[in-house]
């Protein structure tokens, strides 16, 4: 028996060297994860216990298959919680939209029941450090590295504009060993009434600012990243989603990208492409 805390693939994946262009995954480790929502969904359910963190009452299941044991995440939050809308259909199609814009920052995750109930599992993504430990220890972040995670950062804050995910915290900012950034929790994500389609949540617009009043910007953001942006359709992301989101909820979508762009293209106007884009 492989006593693993993930299948050797996947720990490779999170471990391996920064990419210079994307964030996360390389073409050959992308390719694994039919495997890893295969596993996900048919891998026997070992154990679980409750996870102390979060208020949506997750819990953490050990997944085995063969020999390969994992773990994953289980959640099944709906309706209002604390005053949040919650969906546990937001996190599969987080990773869904994920995948089809090329991302490369969110762990798997697939409908499964669990206790009965159906639910999102979401692989679990091993890691050194979340950024609120980074806070509060003053961990320091290499210098080699600063320029990546400060891209990261902004790239995190497009695509949070993108879906409307109001619940971006330093709790669900994740880095490796190699400072590689994961991102997840996603069940108070793709708002689609009043403001949600109408103002993008970071920005010089941007529903969320400091408490001084300060915009979080976007700064500089990769040019593939908004060349995926704009070939989104109703079609293809429909496609990719299936029914984790409403109709209403990927025209929400469409809205705010077209706003993301607008508001790129003006930095571009005002800064110049090299100050924007990379």
């Amino acid at each position: 028996m492989k006593h693993l805390l993930v299948p050797a693939f996947l720990a490779f994946l999170l471990s391996f060297g920064v990419p210079a262009a994307r964030a996360q995954f390389t073409p050959e480790q992308i390719a694994q994860r039919d495997a890893q929502e295969e596993f996900l969904l048919t891998a026997d359910i070992v154990r679980s216990e409750p996870i102390d963190e979060g208020v949506t009452k997750p819990f953490k299941l050990y997944l085995r298959k063969g020999d390969v044991e994992a773990k994953a995440a289980w959640k099944n939050p709906s309706g209002v919680q604390l005053g949040f809308l919650e969906g546990w259909q937001y996190e599969i199609a987080a990773y869904r939209l994920d995948k089809l814009i090329g991302l490369n920052m969110i762990p798997p995750a697939v409908e499964r029941e669990f206790q009965g109930k159906p639910g999102a599992l979401v692989y679990w993504a091993e890691n050194k450090y979340s950024l609120l430990k980074i806070m509060e220890q003053g961990i320091r972040i290499p210098d080699s590295a600063l320029d990546h995670t400060e891209k990261m950062k902004w790239l995190t804050r497009a695509w949070d504009s993108l879906i409307a995910n109001e619940d971006r915290t330093q709790q669900n900012i994740l880095y490796t060993e190699g400072w590689r950034m994961i991102i997840f929790d996603h069940s108070r994500a793709f708002r689609s009434d009043g403001e949600f389609a109408e103002r993008l949540m970071f920005g010089r617009n941007g529903i969320k600012v400091s408490q001084q009043g300060t915009p979080f910007l976007f700064h500089r953001l990769p040019r593939w990243f908004l060349e995926k942006l704009k070939t989104l359709t109703f079609e293809n992301v429909k496609a990719a989603v299936g029914t984790t989101l409403k109709d209403r909820e990927i025209k929400a979508i469409l809205a705010r990208k077209d706003i993301l762009l607008e508001e790129v293209a003006l930095m571009v106007r005002e800064q110049g492409e090299a100050a924007v884009l990379y």
